[in-house]
């Protein structure tokens, strides 16, 4: 597909299949080659995933990611330029959408966490639901963590995409960002896509979140299941400071241009500088 044809540039998005083999390849028909990975590529959890990926290091002409924790590793293994910046969300995919009465009915909820099983997430949903939180959990994998017996009557269904994700993030009164603890993640897509779809933000206090969004203003972090529990009731019981945080979330959100069209622009501006 590539033969007689030639690119001001090359962009490899993650790049966990890409071997140093594929790099040259590509460098043969464009004089720049880089790579965006939201992943932790170089990360203790997914070693063998990215074996291609952490072999083809050195051969990019530059190397952007999202955890600070990457840029040292990435140098150990050759990388000759690297960037980090931060996760985005899609203008069109996650922008917000006109809801009906009937979209109401179907997605409408108090507390909802939208996504996958991790092993860290059962207890700390359970205990949630414990203190009273009336939850939701929509995502997949959840029959296999341990707490399922007592979390399925919470459980809506699996995974979910497009409209459906966006009505549900914006039809629940409170939305949970949860870590990935594997991933070392101080801030995940939902970080963004969240407040891009005017929904409050409930998420555990990191650096990253902090620098993102005043606290009780614009979001609402917390660092235990007490302080989530306790913030959920009080943010399902004050209607107007709900509408407020989220309203002020989502403006803060398009003031930090955190949209994949930012992101990809200021990768794009760095290959230039370059």
């Amino acid at each position: 597909a590539l033969q007689g044809q030639r690119f001001d540039l090359a962009y490899v998005d993650n790049g966990e299949w890409v071997s140093p083999s594929v790099v040259r390849l590509l460098k043969a028909h464009a004089p720049l080659v880089i790579n965006y990975n939201i992943d932790d590529p170089t990360g203790p959890r997914d070693k063998q995933r990215f074996a291609a990926y952490r072999l083809a290091v050195p051969h990019y002409d530059l190397v952007a990611v999202v955890r600070e924790d990457n840029l040292p590793e990435l140098k150990a293994l050759g990388a000759r330029r690297m960037m980090r910046v931060w996760r985005s969300a899609d203008e069109v995919e996650h922008a917000p959408r006109p809801l009906t009465a009937e979209d109401h009915a179907r997605w409408d909820c108090d507390v909802l966490f939208l996504g996958t099983w991790m092993p860290e997430r059962g207890p700390f949903l359970l205990d949630l639901v414990r203190r009273g939180v009336p939850l939701t959990i929509q995502g997949g994998n959840w029959q296999k963590a341990p707490e399922w017996p007592e979390l399925k009557a919470h459980w809506r269904g699996g995974p979910i995409g497009g409209d459906d994700y966006a009505k549900a993030i914006q039809c629940a009164k409170v939305n949970l960002g949860l870590l990935s603890k594997g991933n070392r993640d101080l801030h995940t897509t939902r970080s963004l896509e969240i407040p891009a779809l005017g929904g409050l933000f409930c998420a555990e206090r990191t650096n990253e979140h902090m620098a993102m969004y005043k606290d009780g203003v614009e979001a609402v972090f917390w660092s235990d299941a007490d302080e989530c529990a306790r913030a959920c009731h009080e943010l399902l019981t004050d209607e107007p400071r709900r509408h407020a945080i989220a309203e002020r979330g989502h403006a803060r959100y398009l003031r930090n241009r955190h949209g994949n069209e930012d992101i990809a622009r200021e990768i794009l501006d760095a290959v230039q500088e370059n």
